[in-house]
Formats: C-alpha cells, structure tokens, sequence
C-alpha cells in the first residue's frame, strides 16, 4: 500500500497561482485512482478532483475551469494546479490514493488566500 506526502501549500494572495504535489512510495502507485479533497475550518471535507489510472478526471462545481489534476506515473506523483485562487479556497488540502476498495490519505497541506 502506498503512501502519500503532500507539498507545495502556503499563502498566496486572490487571484495568484499554486501547484501541490502528493509524492507516493510503493511501486504500484500508476493503478491507484488518485484524488484531491479539502477541509475548510469547522467544515466538512469537501471533493476537489479526482484522476483515474486512465487519466480521466473529474473535478468539484467550485474548482471546475480554476484547477487542474495531473499525474506522472514515472515520478509517483500527483499535482494539482491551482489558479485564479479565492479566499475561499483557503483549506487543508488532502491527497487521497484508493484502490480495490482501500483508501489512504496523506497528512495534508495549508492552503491559505489573503490579501
């Protein structure tokens, strides 16, 4: 089973622009669908996006057009691109791998949009 660490939060201000990765160990990380999700203070963990094996993707109503998820099979990596970010995006932002039925997390990272 893999495991997941995330990296790339912190603070920026509306409008600008942020990358996160989630680096995963194991060597079965390309048959994994992985996933981004976030949890806004006293907030429900909410779904951001998802990438499949495949490469398919699917994305939340509030970060469709702004952010994108992206894979590299050969770095066990998984990215989102964040852009035009709002205060409102502020959350801890979670990397979720599942695969045949199991789901693991990583620890999370601090997103942050303020002036």
């Amino acid at each position: 089973q893999v495991q997941l660490v995330e990296s790339g939060g912190g603070l920026v201000q509306p409008g600008g622009s942020l990358r996160l990765s989630c680096a995963a160990s194991g060597s079965i990380f390309s048959e994994y669908r992985m996933g981004w999700y976030r949890q806004a203070p006293g907030k429900q963990r909410d779904f951001v996006a998802i990438i499949t094996s495949g490469g398919s993707t699917n994305y939340g109503d509030s970060v469709k057009g702004r952010f994108t998820i992206s894979r590299d099979n050969a770095k066990n990596t998984v990215y989102l691109q964040m852009n035009s970010l709002k205060p409102e995006d502020t959350a801890v932002y979670y990397c979720q791998g599942y695969r045949l039925g199991y789901f693991v997390w990583g620890q999370g990272t601090q997103v942050t949009v303020s002036s």
